[in-house]
């Protein structure tokens, strides 16, 4: 899978191991990604490709805030581990309430 921008990563390695962050810049080997709490969308992480794991679900990020960003993560982070294997039309349903 390639890096865009507003594509949901897990961390695979590092201290943010297993949490669920959002691509805001992509370059060759780094991504650079936020979550909105402890990563603002004005700072942040520089992350190599290989230490993140991509997931099927883009966001818009154009009119994104950090308030906005947390409280997407969190609940694609809840869908995403409660509902494995089921029907992914449901989450994107529940993004647009966003």
């Amino acid at each position: 899978m390639e890096a865009i921008t507003g594509r949901i990563v897990r961390s695979l390695a590092g201290r943010d191991k297993g949490n669920f962050l959002v691509v805001i810049k992509a370059d060759e080997n780094f991504v650079y990604l936020a979550d909105g709490k402890e990563r603002k969308l004005a700072s942040p992480k520089k992350k190599r490709i290989k230490h993140t794991a991509f997931t099927n679900t883009v966001i818009d990020t154009e009119t994104l805030t950090d308030k906005k960003l947390y409280c997407g993560i969190f609940l694609v982070g809840k869908f995403l581990i409660i509902n494995r294997n089921r029907n992914p039309r449901r989450l994107s349903a529940c993004l647009r309430k966003m």
